[in-house]
């Protein structure tokens, strides 16, 4: 192949498919230099990836390795199913405001266009497969053209696409989420785990508006440049693949069910933090 690879990887849970994506894209990725590399930093692991979780509710769900902790997880759960740091997105008016450019969750549940009321994308979704299940229309998307090309951090989740199919009298949400640009190693694993917190709630609210159950199916995780930057082999190839040849599998995950109340205790302290941030 000529170009960037395109590498394909699946696995039955988030855990599974996730580590399977790092050593996919450790062995067959390309080395290519990035905009945010000092003069030092070795180039980056990159390649167009193709990440499939056929059971993306199987346990186990949460892998250890991935670069944080339940508490964190939990954290950006909520920052982007609740929105809990929305009040950080900067005043484009003001350009000595240098909060943040966006996060998903407002471009999601309320997408804005100048002129234009708030778009909230994901009723939308909901809305348009309870009424019509094989709709091919049921997508949110992120970028703002008229924002994005020219901010220093656009949006790197472009579109999350969702559909129903009907498979052995159970009627099944299947998702797909495109990223521009995915860290692979210190990010991709929280943004798989929050999204299938979404399509779980997506599943829930169609099965809500069309009185009929909705189960969640298979997530599908497409990144046009999914990367591990050079700046952190040493610690990728310590903590990660390191710990491949010491734990088995089972060592190397967590189920969500073990710790869910604890995550779920830990909601009023990481609300406060979050309300705390931004302020003087």
């Amino acid at each position: 192949m000529t170009g960037i690879p395109i590498l394909h990887v699946e696995g039955d849970s988030i855990a599974r498919a996730w580590e399977n994506s790092l050593i996919e894209l450790h062995r067959n990725g390309c080395t290519i230099k990035t905009q945010y590399d000092k003069p030092d930093d070795p180039p980056s692991k990159d390649a167009t990836m193709c990440l499939t979780v056929l059971d993306p509710l199987a346990e186990p769900m949460i892998h250890r390795d991935f670069p944080g902790g339940p508490e964190d997880l939990q954290e950006y759960v909520m920052e982007v199913l609740e929105g809990i740091k929305d009040h950080l997105v900067r005043d484009r008016r003001d350009p000595s405001d240098t909060r943040w450019e966006y996060t998903y969750h407002q471009r999601l549940f309320r997408y804005e266009v100048p002129s234009l009321q708030p778009f909230d994308q994901i009723e939308m979704v909901a809305q348009k497969l309870a009424q019509a299940p094989h709709t091919r229309r049921a997508q949110a998307i992120t970028w703002k053209v008229w924002e994005d090309n020219d901010c220093y951090d656009p949006a790197c989740m472009q579109s999350v696409w969702c559909r129903l199919l009907e498979q052995e009298g159970e009627r099944v949400l299947s998702m797909n989420v495109r990223f521009r640009s995915n860290d692979a190693y210190k990010a991709a694993f929280m943004n798989i785990f929050a999204l299938v917190q979404l399509q779980q709630r997506i599943a829930r609210h169609i099965a809500e508006l069309s009185g009929r159950p909705v189960v969640v199916g298979r997530y599908c995780h497409m990144v046009d440049s999914y990367h591990i930057y050079g700046s952190y082999f040493k610690e990728f190839e310590g903590r990660f693949l390191g710990m491949l040849q010491k734990r088995s599998f089972e060592q190397r995950t967590l189920r969500y069910e073990d710790v869910r109340e604890m995550m779920e205790e830990a909601r009023p302290a990481i609300l406060e933090k979050a309300q705390a941030m931004g302020k003087a």
